[in-house]
């Protein structure tokens, strides 16, 4: 018997709250290429480490929010005339 594959439920978010994740995401690829720039002047070899994981990290959470948006859907926004 075979089962049908996994389908992503489709969810709506606010237009507001869109904005606020896509507000995010620039943010942090934006300190990412800073921090990654200041690693030219970095001397110790476990603080370049560390830079390299935390440009890493911003890198990866930028990546899953834009997934996020992808997999989502953004809700009209409520009429402002009752119909």
């Amino acid at each position: 018997m075979q089962k049908e594959p996994l389908q992503l439920e489709g969810f709506e978010i606010s237009p507001r709250f869109r904005q606020t994740i896509e507000d995010r995401v620039a943010r942090l690829e934006k300190d990412a290429n800073w921090d990654e720039e200041q690693i030219a002047s970095l001397d110790s070899v476990d603080h370049i480490r560390r830079q390299l994981r935390l440009v890493a990290a911003q890198r990866a959470e930028a990546l899953r929010m834009r997934l996020f948006l992808d997999r989502s859907k953004t809700r009209l926004p409520h009429p402002m005339i009752a119909l």
